[in-house]
């Protein structure tokens, strides 16, 4: 019998991914209801700022969405705080800074932002991966004022969000997945926001190149492959 010719590999497009940030989209859990609560209690902050700390991938950026949607804020990354957008960057009123603990960062214009902010009754969201020690800040002031500021802190998450948060990324990409599939992956991968994340996006691009459905063999796959990467 002549051997059948292999089945073509398909095309894996990076296709864009329906990720919803609304406030009903948001999972909430015992590892980030505390950060929740506390972007919710705006305009009642405790100060003119507030900083949101967590792991990559653990929700800051779709946290930092919901409170720009209710303050009409502007989000800008660390970089575009310079000295001649300050100005412009607080006539907002109410102004997100994103991974204010990555890239070029220009610590005297972030220092006059945030007094500018406060003089004027604004609302300032700052979010990093880590606290301000870990920054390398090297103005004395920048730094006592961030440490300073209230903040809320993301924690890695417990089990129940875990697999809720893979159910919500297969979601995302459209992929109907068996739930012991979901309870599989849950107990063997690493306990992360950004693991679950990646872990997804290997097994959607696995599963459109082998031209099949997620399987439990492919997402034993997948997960082999994240852990012996890691």
């Amino acid at each position: 019998m002549p051997d059948l010719p292999a089945r073509p590999r398909q095309l894996a497009f990076d296709l864009p991914v329906d990720s919803r940030h609304g406030v009903e989209d948001f999972l909430i859990g015992p590892s980030n209801e505390a950060a929740y609560n506390l972007i919710e209690a705006w305009p009642s902050w405790p100060d003119a700022w507030l900083r949101l700390v967590g792991a990559e991938g653990a929700g800051k950026t779709h946290l930092a969405a919901i409170w720009a949607r209710r303050a009409h804020a502007w989000v800008v990354p660390v970089e575009a705080v310079t000295d001649e957008a300050v100005p412009h960057l607080v006539s907002n009123g109410a102004l997100v800074v994103e991974d204010c603990d990555r890239g070029p960062r220009n610590e005297a214009a972030l220092f006059h932002l945030m007094n500018a902010l406060k003089a004027r009754a604004g609302a300032l969201l700052l979010t990093a991966r880590a606290a301000p020690d870990q920054w390398g800040v090297k103005l004395p002031d920048l730094l006592s004022r961030l440490r300073l500021a209230p903040h809320a802190i993301i924690e890695p998450p417990d089990d129940a969000l875990l697999r809720a948060v893979l159910v919500k990324l297969f979601i995302d990409r459209q992929l109907i997945v068996d739930t012991g599939i979901v309870e599989m992956l849950a107990l063997r991968m690493e306990r992360s926001f950004a693991a679950a994340r990646a872990l997804v996006d290997g097994l959607d691009r696995l599963s459109l190149e082998r031209g099949r459905r997620v399987t439990r063999v492919l997402a034993a796959e997948a997960l082999a492959g994240q852990l012996s990467a890691g």
